[in-house]
């Protein structure tokens, strides 16, 4: 493997692991919100699967480079 393919790998190993992170402690972070405002937890629950895509899409348009 060469190094800039084992620098992906790495790079998408490590945002897995802290998307995966995030989303284990989401239910506890979903709860405490929404005690507040259940319209700032589901703002929250959509925020976190738009930034997981929005990451890995920026990431592949910045590989590109356009």
């Amino acid at each position: 493997m060469d190094s800039s393919k084992r620098n992906a790998v790495v790079a998408a190993a490590i945002i897995f692991f802290g998307f995966g992170i995030v989303a284990f402690l989401m239910p506890k972070i979903m709860l405490v919100v929404g005690s507040y405002s259940t319209f700032a937890a589901g703002a929250i629950a959509v925020g976190f699967v738009a930034a997981f895509f929005l990451v890995f899409w920026l990431r592949g348009r910045s590989r590109k480079g356009g």
